[in-house]
């Protein structure tokens, strides 16, 4: 069993034994019928991966790996808010006829601002510090940003990464506010361990521990029958993760610089529908 799948597993059985519905109030999101679409969820959950032991990723069904990883380029390489830069269709709901997505997401990274040390986007300052401070604890990012959320399409639900180094290793936290378990949970913490391996490599540091903070982990109702026939799947031992080594400047990643080894992982017939 790989470690994300025993986690996986905890959270959804935690959600749906101990969590709490929303049926008795209104709700924002809607199924592409128009029928409401409820939830069951706990507040404030937290886990912890060591990349140094594995990878993250499902074996109870298989996570997409390149196009995550082609997301988190887009948003945090790209720095981009339009769907044209990006190869999958994942943002295509949230998208207005010019393919944007309001201020959000790589919109943030993006914008610079001024220091001391010079002028720097959010993204360009955590390469700096990871170098040229590394004892500092302020080395982080936030696209919460409360004057651009009228004009976003979709406000952040992983808002934040606060990074760490503690001696040559590299470790990260990932705040969000809201987490679709069973469509992006593990999606969002497979990007994030990529992208704390890309800021290690290229900072001269090993990555470390990921720590994803969660504060409104969810299950739709529609999701908890496909994720109770999910849970009973066969569990394989999490695959190799390789990136590569030659790769010393953040803005030369490719997709085609990751690759898993003897990935293994269950096929469901099932789709997850998303609420929008």
């Amino acid at each position: 069993m790989s470690l994300a799948d025993k986690i996986f597993i905890e959270n959804c059985n935690d959600i749906m034994t101990n969590g709490v519905w929303d049926t008795d109030k209104p709700v924002r999101p809607k199924w592409a019928d128009g029928t409401s679409a409820h939830t069951v969820k706990k507040f404030g959950i937290v886990n912890r991966y060591d990349l140094q032991k594995e990878f993250p990723i499902l074996t109870l069904r298989r996570t997409a790996f390149k196009s995550a990883i082609d997301e988190i380029l887009w948003i945090w390489q790209k720095k981009s808010n339009n769907i044209k830069d990006l190869n999958s269709h994942i943002w295509d709901s949230w998208a207005d006829e010019t393919g944007s997505i309001g201020k959000a997401y790589g919109y943030q990274l993006g914008v610079k601002h001024k220091y001391k040390e010079g002028e720097f986007d959010q993204v360009d300052r955590v390469l700096y510090d990871l170098k040229n401070n590394p004892a500092s604890r302020r080395i982080m990012t936030n696209i919460y940003t409360f004057q651009d959320l009228n004009e976003m399409h979709l406000y952040p639900c992983a808002y934040s990464m606060t990074f760490n180094v503690s001696g040559d290793t590299l470790n990260g936290i990932l705040n969000q506010r809201s987490n679709d378990v069973a469509v992006a949970n593990n999606w969002n913490v497979v990007q994030y361990a990529v992208l704390l391996h890309m800021f290690a490599q290229v900072s001269g540091l090993k990555a470390g521990e990921l720590l994803h903070v969660i504060a409104d982990a969810h299950l739709y109702d529609r999701h908890i029958p496909v994720v109770e026939k999910m849970l009973k799947n066969t569990q394989f031992p999490a695959p190799k993760f390789v990136m590569n080594k030659d790769i010393k400047n953040f803005y030369d990643f490719t997709v085609d610089d990751f690759a898993l080894i003897d990935y293994e992982y269950n096929k469901i017939e099932e789709k997850f529908e998303v609420a929008v």
